[in-house]
């Protein structure tokens, strides 16, 4: 048999215990439950966000309109665009790419030194074709081309091949390297400049942010 003592313990120890039990329930605050499941800022920074890329596709579309006003052109605008068609990207994201690589929309990596002019289908797949052969898939150049959409506006001989070329006798990248370079800063293939230190107002292209 139990002692007196225990159980008069127990009974009181369950008691208390379920006393308290509505005090405890009526402490916790109730979850807060929205349907969105983001909270007001990110949604917010969200909101902000789609605005600031739907006013940029207004405005470089309008700036592209502008100047592919011939048959001519549109017919090499439309041919480069296909030569994008392996990514998956819409319309205005290739448009953009194409924009900013050819100087129809303003891009600070040119500076001022980019000429406009109309994208030529085989200038486009040249620069592609050269990039898949450093082991660069599809998927990696779907990335790429999102971080730095002006390659495809590159000189192929003078600055691509040859800047690769430097990577590999100066520095000694090469294959896997190569790649993890590319796809971690692709803006080493359009480097023309190397001011030493000795700044030459063209930081965007210069071989001293290597």
């Amino acid at each position: 048999m139990n002692s007196p003592l225990l159980t008069t313990d127990s009974a009181a120890l369950f008691c208390h215990c379920k006393a308290d039990l509505p005090a405890a329930s009526s402490s916790i605050p109730p979850p807060v439950i929205r349907s969105s499941g983001f909270s007001p800022t990110v949604l917010k920074e969200r909101h902000a966000s789609n605005v600031f890329t739907k006013h940029w596709i207004l405005h470089s579309t309008v700036q592209i309109e502008n100047i592919i006003t011939s048959d001519e052109d549109q017919s090499m605008w439309e041919a480069s665009r296909q030569a994008l068609s392996a990514f998956n990207f819409s319309d205005e994201e290739k448009d953009k790419i194409l924009g900013k690589a050819f100087g129809l929309v303003h891009s600070p990596y040119w500076g001022e030194e980019r000429k406009t002019e109309v994208p030529k289908y085989e200038t486009v797949n040249a620069v592609l074709d050269y990039l898949r052969s450093l082991n660069l898939s599809d998927d990696d150049l779907s990335k790429l081309l999102k971080k730095f959409p002006e390659v495809v506006g590159c000189k192929l001989e003078e600055e691509l091949k040859a800047n690769v070329k430097i990577l590999d006798e100066q520095w000694g990248i090469t294959g896997k390297s190569l790649r993890n370079l590319l796809l971690r800063n692709p803006k080493v293939l359009g480097y023309n400049v190397d001011c030493k230190g000795d700044c030459m107002a063209q930081c965007t292209r210069c071989w001293v942010r290597f």
